[in-house]
Order: C-alpha cells, then structure tokens, then sequence
C-alpha cells in the first residue's frame, strides 16, 4: 500500500493497516527511524491513576485516611 506525504508532512495510514493493527482516532503512534526505514509503533497508553499514584506521598493506610478525613461520626 502507498501513500503520500501532504505538503505539512502528514500522512494518511491506509484503512486496512488501521483495521488490522488496532489504531483508533487519538492512538498515540512514536516514529523511528531504522536503517532507511520509518517505523511507527503504538504507544502504550499509561492509566490516568497509575500516572499519579503516590504523588501524595501520605502515611498509613487507605482506611486511616479515610477516618482522618471523615473524623469521628456523630452520636444518635
């Protein structure tokens, strides 16, 4: 399959390869080059809580927190 590249430098990925290799609309794609070739790879997609997990850095558990933040509940 061709394709050409735009005067901006983009290029459209033929459908079938989008089909076959999984890229959807907003797929991050990291380019290299590899003996006069250009090689695109999917990039892994890194979870939006795994990108700020620990940024915190606070002491104890998760239920001690919690208790911290809620204080003590209120007597009937």
């Amino acid at each position: 399959m061709k394709t050409t590249v735009s005067e901006r430098g983009q290029i459209t990925i033929p459908k079938g390869i989008r089909d076959r290799l999984g890229i959807r609309p907003g797929q991050v794609l990291e380019f290299s080059a590899d003996e006069g070739r250009l090689v695109a790879t999917k990039s892994a997609r890194r979870d939006p809580v795994d990108a700020v997990y620990g940024i915190l850095g606070r002491e104890g558990s998760t239920d001690d927190v919690i208790s911290a933040l809620r204080g003590e509940p209120d007597s009937l």
